[in-house]
């Protein structure tokens, strides 16, 4: 398969470092607000959730798609491979992990909740099930975090990788 050549992985990189931006950005705003809400009165929880669903649907759904689709163009048309580096195998695993947890927990516990304080108003936020919704979207949201951080010091250090053997002469 054709790779692609030094313009080609600059551009790669530069999208790269875009939706990676959206992905994480987007990440750090839902935390802001996942936060920041204080579920004291129903109309400010309301209208935060709802921002946390646009922020979720628009800025970091773009970004973790976009982000998985440049993966994969690193893996096929680079030297890269998905599996050549431990480290590069390790941020696979790693960022589909992360992306299940926001799937599966994330959206779904924060679908839940809105859906809640649309049908209960503001008794929705005495609700048993809301307020456990919210606590443990709040430890996924920080063990996203964490992850991602975690993705960026592998990128940046690339652990595991293998050293060259040949050793230099000295003179």
């Amino acid at each position: 398969m054709k790779k692609l050549g030094p313009a080609g992985m600059k551009w790669l990189k530069i999208i790269h470092i875009i939706l990676v931006a959206l992905f994480f950005g987007g990440i750090m705003s839902s935390v802001a607000l996942n936060f920041g809400v204080k579920l004291a009165t129903y109309d400010e929880t309301f209208e935060t959730y709802k921002k946390i669903v646009v922020i979720s649907d628009q800025i970091i759904r773009t970004g973790a798609v976009g982000t998985l689709l440049v993966g994969f163009v690193y893996g096929l048309f680079t030297n890269w491979g998905f599996f050549k580096h431990r480290w590069v195998t390790v941020k696979w695993i790693l960022f589909v992990g992360q992306t299940i947890v926001g799937i599966f927990i994330v959206d779904k516990l924060m679908l839940a909740n809105l859906a809640i304080l649309e049908t209960e108003k503001a008794m929705a936020l005495v609700n048993p099930e809301f307020i456990q919704n919210q606590t443990i979207r709040q430890y996924a949201i920080i063990f996203q975090v964490v992850i991602t951080i975690f993705i960026f010091c592998i990128s940046v250090f690339k652990p595991w990788k293998r050293k060259n053997l040949v050793s230099k002469p000295t003179n």
